[in-house]
């Protein structure tokens, strides 16, 4: 960790708290294996719960995040949505499954920045960095001009920019009091978006029990009509942008009590709880759903509403609105958690020297790396504010947030296929590092890391897969999407090669 200096792969001389102290070990509640206890400077706070982790996962992702999805993904799959979306679960736990594998070699902040500096060494680890930072960034940029966009359809005497920028504001805050207060306050949002699906869940029920469905009760699985092999993966490369988020549990594997295997868990038990939650409600909202899949096809303009069209036509005009509150609500702290995995981002890039030193300071009251976290909320103050004075903002924003994540996620696919096949006891953690970031056998994955043979399955077939869905996902994205990606990496190259020249005259 910072602090301890002069390996390479440990840190920097600058990390610390910002009046220089330790952080004086954990504090409030921090479950199993987050005892108290000073720890080295620059160090996070290890004080969130497995409740935690999956109240961050499922804020950043959005109970109901398939709202705004859901009549393009009926239009393209020929009205085969939840199909869609149990497609969709299965190719992410790909990616769960290898950041599963990795957290428990290297249980440290910055999630795929650090294990691809492990599986394929310092270079490719800057760039899963920096391709991963676009979204992380990106991501609450539209969580937060949606929220904007909803309060000001409430409040339309208030511009939507003027909401964005609140939004920001608040969520910031919360941020900077620590991560178990912003935690704790996440989970009375996230219990508030579940009741409110919840409430979608019966009244569609209940509606279909006298009413009956507008289609066939398999039609959400087959489609309306035949089903259409070619169809259904083409709208999964827009279904898993729902998912996009889960893996900011990953972030926080410094501020997890009990060791990795808990992060692990987490990361498996939110993408599982996620693809529940979006099977469901899609599929009662197909059965509810007025129009059919070739008519929205056909009108293009009326996908972005179509679950509000189905609600308010099989329910009423009072659950449409209750649901359009729950997502202003619940954008805005998705954006929350977003803003949060961000800041550790930054703060462990900052720590290894990729980013100015100043942003791997951890404040020493609150815990929480101020200065990365207020690096992250001005990128993406800018960003949003900045779409909210547009008309096309909200597409041009959304466009784009997909490709960095999507990048660094095949980059960590590459890392778990070059750690356990080639580089083992040569790209290994620094031992201390491992024992200050997880705490012992399990840190280090068990083991399994330094010495167990690789199983084929898990470290080799399991990775491929899930790299072949990403490129195919990546082939599937907008051409702005996949030219903006291209550029964003280009010039994360030439400051790749800035750094590297920089040491190399030094």
């Amino acid at each position: 960790m910072p602090g301890t200096g002069g390996n390479g792969e440990g840190g920097t001389e600058d990390g610390g708290t910002e009046d220089g102290r330790a952080d004086g070990g954990a504090y409030g509640g921090a479950g199993a294996g987050s005892g108290g206890g000073s720890g080295p400077p620059g160090t996070l706070r290890r004080t969130l719960s497995f409740r935690d982790l999956l109240v961050y996962g499922l804020l950043f992702i959005a109970p109901m995040a398939p709202v705004g999805l859901f009549g393009t993904l009926q239009a393209r799959s020929h009205g085969a949505v939840t199909a869609v979306y149990l497609v969709a679960t299965a190719a992410m736990a790909f990616t769960a499954s290898s950041y599963g594998q990795l957290v428990r070699v290297a249980p440290h902040a910055g999630s795929v920045y650090a294990y691809a500096r492990l599986g394929l060494g310092e270079g490719a680890g800057f760039v899963a960095g920096w391709m991963v930072m676009l979204d992380y960034l990106l991501i609450p940029a539209v969580a937060y001009l949606f929220s904007g966009m909803a309060l000001h359809a409430l409040v339309p005497a208030v511009h939507p920019w003027v909401w964005t920028a609140l939004a920001v504001v608040v969520t910031t805050l919360l941020n900077l009091s620590g991560v178990r207060t912003a935690a704790r306050v996440g989970f009375a949002v996230l219990a508030m978006e579940i009741v409110v699906l919840a409430v979608f869940v019966v009244a569609a029920v209940v509606v279909l029990v006298v009413h009956g469905p507008q289609r066939g009760w398999a039609a959400p699985l087959t489609g309306e009509g035949a089903f259409s092999v070619g169809a259904v993966p083409a709208a999964v490369s827009v279904a898993v942008l729902s998912y996009l988020g889960f893996d900011a549990i990953a972030s926080f594997a410094e501020e997890a009590g009990g060791g990795p295997g808990r992060v692990a868990r987490a990361l498996f038990t939110c993408l599982v709880v996620a693809g529940v939650l979006f099977a469901v409600q899609t599929y009662l909202a197909a059965l509810l759903m007025p129009v059919s899949a070739a008519e929205l096809a056909a009108r293009p303009a009326e996908q972005g509403a179509a679950f509000y069209t189905a609600v308010d036509s099989a329910v009423g005009r009072w659950l449409e609105v209750l649901v359009a509150v729950s997502k202003a609500v619940g954008a805005a702290f998705a954006a929350l958690a977003g803003q949060a995995a961000a800041g550790r981002l930054l703060f462990a890039m900052a720590r290894d020297r990729r980013l100015p030193a100043a942003m791997s300071k951890v404040d020493a009251g609150s815990g929480a790396p101020r200065r990365a976290l207020l690096g992250a909320a001005l990128v993406t103050l800018v960003a949003a504010v900045g779409a909210a004075r547009r008309d096309d903002g909200l597409g041009l924003l959304s466009s784009i947030v997909n490709v960095g994540a999507l990048t660094a996620f095949g980059l960590l696919h590459a890392s778990v296929i070059g750690w356990f096949w080639f580089r083992g006891g040569r790209g290994r953690p620094p031992a201390g590092r491992d024992r200050e970031a997880g705490g012992g056998r399990e840190a280090g994955g068990g083991g399994e890391a330094r010495g167990g043979r690789p199983g084929v399955l898990r470290h080799a077939v399991v990775p491929s897969l899930g790299l072949a869905v990403v490129v195919a996902v990546v082939v599937e994205a907008s051409r702005t999407a996949q030219l903006v990606g291209g550029v964003w990496l280009v010039v994360g190259l030439v400051v790749l090669g800035v750094q590297y020249g920089g040491r190399v005259r030094g």
